[in-house]
This record gives structure tokens, C-alpha cells and sequence, in this order.
């Protein structure tokens, strides 16, 4: 059954789990006696690298096939979250020297180069390539077996490519650093049910101990996977670690995640990179117990709404810096280790007393052990939540899976995708919302067959970007990189005849800044206008000096003009979504073993201990219908008829010994 529940077979792009372990088998030739923790920076370094060039490369080779559009404009690569790389610093290059001795340096001087072209890179990708105790010929090897993941033709298969080979060595680094590994790295299936819970569709998501970014990647395939866009989310974090700070950045960048990570490494306590942040969405998975984290020096923090933690233990700590952070309808979830659920010393007990009467404890579920790399003990989840549902207030729900789950390997557990959907429809019901159809799917599935741009007409619209007027640099600076409504602007774009100011396709719209006109000019743009209006364009014209005076107006005129899309559902998209299709609420029910709701007054009488196996009772035994009697008699003649076998076999063996002389 386990092995079933196994991803298997290709993920469709080309590459597969097989694949992907032949790839590390064969990088891990690289490592020769160096330290996991060093060794996973060069391997993901050059992963990163592959992705960014194969991701920069296929959208230049869309802009050659693209009518008007300029391959060199790299605005073009900016608005499509796509990096920009110098020819230096593609993957060919690196490809056509892998069995140069010189490799090393070119893979430096190939990571220098885009964080140059890239400032959001800046000081994150690794530069260490070529040192000498770097075996140059293992190097290139690791380079060309690089080569052979290939991205393909669509994002999804990009993403599932590289971006999959680049989480798979993610955890197998984990596994490979043992304790350390849980730094950096928290098990898909758990960061899996923690998003499916919470459901973050829209607002502002916060991970205060982000590691290499894992909450934040399952939470934009979340928002995509039911058909949202992944720019209605907002994502901020902090890791204290400098080494795996960079990790989440290149691991956010593989897949084109904006993120506000701080513009450095800091310690969440001593240094809260977020103080103003009011988050929708908080998911951490912290450090377990954590016993040096300052906390002598914090001892009056405003954080601290509930009571001062423990200086030996930061797991109150982190959970009042969660709530402190938490917008007014807010929700988080956390991992801790179980004894957070029941702990009593130095104060634990009343800051757990203090969460629970303010009825912040939304639901409880605790874990079976064996799912995390870094320690064998049971964890459990904790989901709180600021404006709970009116016919829920005064209560918690407490999900008990410890039994769920199946043996991936001798010493890791992991959770299906049924475990996970039964955890999270359990919550779901019993918040009573109704089942979850798909969202709807926004402004996909338009595919455009377009010719290619005149090579005058492109270099036409390069030119008059370098001579762009002050009033088009004051717009322009509010349109790219989809600043307006998300949506792509480009620039003095070409079409047909006429080079547009500003031109977004997605709106079929073209916005044209207009400087004191004579009666010839006008002629000459309404003549535009009903050209291209006969394409399907409409057109907006902005006064130049509304444009230096009044942006605002003017964006607020191109707002105006644009297509009305439906509005995707607002907050978590769950209450939304429940006020239409008429389906009704799915119910809930307590289920002995497994689920039950307790009041607040129920958990007062247990001490304010959060354990859910006192709540959930025990699952009733399945009656087989044999009656008692049948089965003790069937059950001894069986017992009897085994003793009987075990004799037989008993004096057999003795027999051959005393024929081999060894009888006694």
C-alpha cells in the first residue's frame, strides 16, 4: 500500500523520481570528503543556473517569434518575473567549457555577472567554484549531467522540471545532514497540510523562520492549482541563518516567487526585519525547543501579550511573535514538538491557559512521528485563528492522526494525499464550509498566433525607448513590471505601421501620451485610433501635462478603460466561494478515535492541556460478528494444532543433529 502512495512514473515533463535519483547519485560523486552542508550550495548553485538560463532562454526565443516584440528590451524579461543574463553567464557557455580546467572560474564569473544584471540577486548566489579543493573534472561532469534537464515549452513544465529536481535534492540534503538538514528544509507533506488548512487564496503570507522557503512555495501552488494568480498573495519572511537565507532566495527565484526576505539574515528576536506587518497568513515550522535564543534579554517585549517565555525554551515565543503579527481576521499554523501541548514549566502552562480563554485555538492535530528528517518524535500543528466564526467561538476542534500515514523508507514516515484531504476536509466541515470547487480560472487559455516584427519596426521602437519623454518615463515607471492591476504593459510597441506609447495585450489596449497638438496631428491619430480599433485595440490618450500634474488621474483613466474581469473571492476565498453554488455546507460530525469538538470549558477541566488524544476518545473495535464463544474455541484449536506443528518440527530437528553426532 505504502509503495502505491509513492509518486511514480513521469511527472510530464520529461523528468521523473527515477531521473531525478540517477542525477544525485551522480552529482554526489562531486562531494568527495566534503560536508553536505557545503556540497548542496555548489549542486543547487548550478541547478539555479540551469533553471534561470533555460527560463531566459525560452522567453527569448517566444520575443523572436513574436510579432513587434524586441528579444533585447528587457523590460520584456522583467514583466514575465524572468531574469535578465548577460551571454557570459548562459548555460551554453558554461556547457561548451565543462571540460575546461578553468570551469570553476567561469561558473564564478557567470554568478558575479547576474547578480550584477540583477540586483535582486545581489549577494545571494554561491561564488566559491573555483578553489582549488574543488575537483575541477567532477565539477564539469555535474555540469553536463546539469545539461540533460531539459525545461521544455510551457512554465508548468519548467517549474516541474528543474523546480522539482532542485526540491527533491532540497530533502535529500536534509536527510543527508540529519539534524542540521531540519534548518533549511520541513517535509512537503506537512508544509502540504498546513497550506491545504489555511488555504492562504489572497493576502499577506508570513514564514518568521522561513528556511529555504518551502511554506511559500506550496502556498503560490496552492493559489495556482485552483485557478487564482499567484500575485494575489504577498509573501514576507526571515531566517536567521545567512547561508539558508540564500537558499530561499534562489529557491523563490527558480520559480519565480517575489518575496520580501529582508534585505539580509537576521534573528527573528533580537532583529524583526517586519515589525509593522500585519500578516493574513502566518506558517512556520520553528525551531523545536529551542533553548538559546535570548530570551533573558526580551524579557518585557511587547510580543509577549500572554506572558514572558521561558528563557531555556523558544516555543511560546514563537508562537506569541506569530500572533503579535496577525491581522485582526488572521489565521496561522505552526509545527511544534507535543510537549507544547501540555508543557507546565517555568510559565508555559498559564501563557497556554492565557492563548485558549482568549479563543485563539482554532484546531489541534497531532502527527505521527518518523515524518521529519531531523528528529524520530511526534510533532503536532497548531492552528489559531483572531475572528472565529460566530458557531465556533468557545470552541476548538482537536484531529487526532498519529495513526495515519505510511512507511516511506525504514526510518521516514510520510502522509498521503488522502491523509492530508481527510485532516483538512475535517477542519473545513467543521468550520461548515461547503465543498471546494475549483476556482475560477482568470484570463488563461487566450493563445494568439502571431507573425514576426519587420527588423526596421523593431529597431524603430528601440530607438524611441532611449528618447522616451519625461512624461512617458513618469508613467512607464507606473506600468511595467505589472504594477497596474497585474497586468503586462510594453513600452513603444509596434504594431502594424504605428509604434504605441504603451501597449497591454492582455486588454487589448493602447495608451498614448499626447503633447500640444496641431489639426494635422489630430487627424493623423484619430486615423490610428480607427486602425487600430478595426484590430480589436482601444485606445486611451493621456494629456502630457496630466500625466507631470495628476499620475494618479491618469492611471486612473487607463483603470477606466480596461475590461472588467470577474473578481477572484476575497480574504481565503473559502467564505466566498461558500455564498454561491448553492451546495450545502458539509456536515460535522465527532468521530471517537479520530476528531472531536471541545468547548472551552471542557479543556478548563483538563488543565488547558491541548493533547487531542484526551478529547477524541478511542475508536470503537470493529465487531466481525463471530460470536464470542466461536471465536475463542476456533482461536484455541488453532493455538493447539501450531503447538502440536512446533513439536513435530521440534524432534525432527533434534533427529538430524543426533544423525550429524551432535545429538545429545
Amino acid at each position: 500500500m505504502g509503495r502505491a502512495r509513492k509518486r511514480a512514473g513521469a511527472n510530464g515533463n520529461g523528468a521523473n523520481i527515477g531521473y531525478e535519483e540517477k542525477l544525485w547519485a551522480a552529482a554526489d560523486k562531486l562531494r568527495g570528503h566534503m560536508d553536505a552542508s557545503e556540497y548542496k550550495h555548489i549542486v543547487l548553485g548550478l541547478i539555479f543556473l540551469k533553471y534561470i538560463s533555460d527560463s531566459f532562454q525560452e522567453k527569448f526565443e517566444a520575443l523572436q517569434a513574436e510579432e513587434y516584440a524586441d528579444p533585447e528590451d528587457r523590460d520584456e524579461y522583467l514583466a514575465d518575473n524572468v531574469f535578465w543574463l548577460p551571454a557570459e553567464a548562459r548555460w551554453q557557455t558554461l556547457r561548451d567549457r565543462a571540460k575546461d580546467p578553468s570551469i570553476g572560474q567561469v561558473i564564478d564569473d557567470a554568478m558575479l555577472a547576474i547578480e550584477r544584471e540583477n540586483p535582486r540577486l545581489k549577494g545571494v548566489l554561491p561564488r566559491n567554484y573555483g578553489r582549488p579543493d574543488l575537483d575541477k573534472q567532477r565539477l564539469g561532469e555535474v555540469v553536463d549531467l546539469i545539461s540533460d534537464v531539459g525545461v521544455g515549452g510551457s512554465e508548468n513544465t519548467a517549474v516541474d522540471a528543474l523546480g522539482r529536481v532542485y526540491e527533491y535534492f532540497l530533502g535529500r540534503f536534509a536527510a543527508a545532514e540529519g539534524k542540521s538538514g531540519g534548518e533549511f528544509y520541513t517535509a512537503q507533506c506537512i508544509v502540504q497540510l498546513l497550506v491545504e488548512m489555511l488555504q492562504p487564496y489572497k493576502g499577506r503570507v508570513y514564514d518568521p523562520c522561513c528556511g529555504s522557503g518551502g511554506m511559500f512555495v506550496q502556498s503560490e501552488r496552492f493559489v495556482e492549482e485552483h485557478g487564482g494568480k499567484v500575485g494575489d498573495i504577498a509573501i514576507y519572511g526571515q531566517e536567521s541563518n545567512p547561508t539558508t537565507w540564500r537558499l530561499a532566495r534562489m529557491n523563490l527565484a527558480i520559480r519565480g516567487i517575489d518575496a520580501d526576505l529582508g534585505p539580509h539574515h537576521a534573528d527573528t528576536f533580537r532583529s524583526d526585519l517586519h515589525k509593522d506587518l500585519r500578516a493574513d497568513f502566518i506558517l512556520a515550522n520553528p525551531p523545536f525547543n529551542m533553548s538559546d535564543w535570548g530570551g533573558d534579554q526580551l524579557k518585557d517585549d511587547v510580543r509577549w501579550e500572554y506572558g514572558a517565555p521561558p528563557a531555556g525554551n523558544a516555543n511560546y515565543a514563537w508562537m506569541q511573535h506569530m500572533i503579535h503579527h496577525l491581522a485582526p481576521d488572521g489565521a496561522l499554523g505552526l509545527v511544534l514538538a507535543n510537549g507544547s501541548m501540555s508543557s507546565s514549566q517555568a510559565g508555559e502552562g498559564e501563557i497556554r491557559r492565557g492563548i485558549v480563554e482568549a479563543d485563539l485555538v482554532d484546531c489541534m492535530v497531532a502527527l505521527p512521528g518518523q515524518l521529519f528528517y531531523t528528529t524520530t518524535i511526534p510533532v503536532c500543528l497548531w492552528f489559531l485563528r483572531k475572528g472565529k466564526p460566530e458557531h465556533r467561538r468557545g470552541q476548538t476542534l482537536f484531529i487526532d492522526a498519529r495513526k495515519m500515514g505510511y512507511m516511506e523508507d525504514r526510518t521516514h514516515r510520510n502522509l498521503s494525499a488522502e491523509d492530508i484531504a481527510r485532516i483538512a476536509d475535517t477542519y473545513r466541515a467543521w468550520r461548515g464550509l461547503t465543498p471546494q470547487p475549483p476556482l475560477p480560472t482568470g484570463e488563461g487559455g487566450k493563445v494568439r498566433v502571431r507573425g514576426v516584427a519587420s527588423a526596421e519596426m523593431v529597431e524603430a521602437a528601440r530607438r524611441l525607448r532611449q528618447e522616451q519623454s519625461p512624461p512617458e518615463e513618469i508613467l512607464w515607471e507606473c506600468l511595467r513590471g505589472r504594477r497596474l492591476r497585474g497586468l503586462k504593459f510594453r513600452r513603444q510597441h509596434p504594431i502594424g505601421r504605428f509604434v504605441l506609447d504603451f501597449y497591454c495585450d492582455a486588454a487589448r489596449l493602447a495608451v498614448e501620451v499626447d503633447g500640444a497638438h496641431h489639426e494635422e496631428q489630430r487627424e493623423a491619430d484619430a486615423e490610428r485610433d480607427s486602425e487600430l480599433e478595426a484590430r480589436g485595440i482601444a485606445t486611451v490618450r493621456l494629456p502630457a501635462k496630466l500625466v507631470l500634474e495628476d499620475v494618479e488621474e491618469a492611471l486612473a483613466r487607463i483603470v477606466g478603460c480596461l475590461t472588467p474581469h470577474p473578481p477572484l473571492p476575497q480574504g481565503e476565498g473559502e467564505e466566498a466561494r461558500s455564498a454561491g453554488g448553492g451546495e450545502a455546507p458539509t456536515p460535522y460530525d465527532d468521530i471517537p478515535g479520530f476528531c472531536y469538538s471541545a468547548p472551552l470549558e471542557e479543556i478548563a477541566s483538563h488543565g488547558h492541556v491541548l493533547t487531542p488524544g484526551r478529547y477524541v476518545g478511542v475508536a470503537p473495535e470493529e465487531d466481525d460478528g463471530e460470536p464470542f464463544e466461536e471465536k475463542m474455541a476456533r482461536l484455541t484449536a488453532t493455538l493447539l494444532e501450531q503447538f502440536e506443528e512446533s513439536r513435530r518440527l521440534e524432534d525432527e530437528i533434534r533427529a538430524n543433529l543426533e544423525g550429524l553426532g551432535y545429538g545429545g
